[in-house]
């Protein structure tokens, strides 16, 4: 069974995604490829900040410290958290849970949850406005989106898009949401401003993750069933090229000096891929094809753009990359199955503890802030 899907529990679901079928198929070769250079953690000088990692069958949360490259603690109590996404302020985190059909807001200091809010069926991904104002979750077991007002916590609007929608990310200004649509062949996009879709762009087979430039003019997106990254102009929402990548590639994220797009290249379980490819967005080129773990599935980049971490979805372990090295610096464990991943620039707390048990409150129900 492909973990890049949200629930194993629905196996007639997943034999239906041709999207799994298609992740094991051989992709071309890349430009560059280099060996495995995974090395003990080790620190990263100056530094700081933690990578939140959601653990989907250890219905956990791990959370790293970046300055360190050393586990900080696991939060238990998600369960099926299948993607997670840090606050542009960085002092909160929203996580879903795809068991529970719930969204949920944690303090990335305290690991306090101060609510949830309930999203539409399977939720997947999960994303906010540059002003955190809003949040925006997939459904994809009802092919819609769910509007959070970040403040009252509680959706304000439900979005149909296109089917089973998946990973989604807002552009840099704020005024629109992409959708990939994995069982289709279209990205949605959604206008924040009024919170409708106004276009589905053709795209490919199988999109499963977006990505902005940090300029707001192209979007960049994984195509599963074709091995290729794409791309969009976002003025004239129009398809304006592609490129192959490795086999089965599910997150995307470019760097924030906008000088590369990351693929992560899952594959099957059957047949894991173990790679990341690189994309110089100057020439649209693949460059260097990076040896990670096995099930190469989430991405995130630090806002310096030196480091990517990598979730390996089959392996239970986030791969640390120097970006100018291109080459893996450290393997960190994580629980079991991680899949979404993210970055928070705070400082890590000290002291915290080796596992917290998160709170839950019942759907809809919600802890005043602090």
């Amino acid at each position: 069974m492909n973990k890049f899907l949200i629930w194993k529990i629905m196996p007639a679901l997943i034999i239906a995604t041709v999207v799994l079928s298609a992740c094991g198929a051989p992709a071309k070769p890349e430009m560059t490829e280099q060996p495995a250079q995974t090395q003990p953690d080790q620190p990263v000088a100056g530094l700081d900040g933690t990578v939140w990692v959601a653990d989907e069958e250890g219905n956990s949360i791990t959370v790293i410290n970046a300055a360190t490259n050393q586990v900080l603690t696991t939060l238990t109590g998600v369960e099926g958290a299948h993607n997670l996404q840090v606050a542009p302020d960085g002092k909160t985190v929203w996580a879903v849970s795809g068991h529970d059909s719930l969204a949920i807001k944690i303090d990335a200091v305290t690991f306090e949850v101060h609510g949830v809010v309930p999203t539409g069926m399977m939720p997947a991904h999960i994303v906010l406005t540059p002003d955190g104002k809003k949040a925006y979750a997939t459904n994809g077991g009802d092919n819609t989106v769910t509007v959070i007002d970040v403040e009252a916590m509680s959706a304000i609007a439900t979005i149909p898009v296109g089917e089973y929608p998946h990973g989604l990310r807002v552009s840099p200004d704020g005024m629109w949401v992409y959708v990939a649509n994995a069982k289709s062949t279209t990205l949605s996009v959604i206008d924040t401003a009024q919170d409708v879709k106004v276009a589905d762009i053709e795209v490919g087979e199988h999109p499963v993750q977006v990505g902005f430039s940090p300029d707001g003019e192209f979007v960049y997106f994984s195509l599963n069933g074709e091995n290729a990254l794409g791309k969009v102009d976002v003025a004239a929402q129009e398809l304006v090229g592609k490129v192959d990548v490795g086999g089965g590639p599910i997150q995307v994220f470019v760097t924030p000096n906008n000088k590369f797009v990351l693929t992560a290249n899952q594959g099957t379980k059957d047949t894991p891929s173990t790679t990341v490819s690189v994309v110089d967005v100057a020439t649209f080129q693949v460059i260097a094809t990076i040896e990670t773990g096995q099930g190469a599935h989430g991405v995130v980049i630090d806002p310096s753009s030196q480091y990517a971490y990598i979730s390996n979805i089959y392996e239970d372990t986030v791969s640390v990359i120097d970006l100018e090295k291109m080459a893996v610096v450290a393997t960190v464990p994580t629980g079991m199955a991680p899949n979404g991943i993210s970055f928070s620039p705070l400082p890590a707390p000290g002291n915290a503890p080796a596992e917290i048990q998160l709170e839950i409150p019942e759907g809809g129900m919600n802890m005043p802030m602090p």
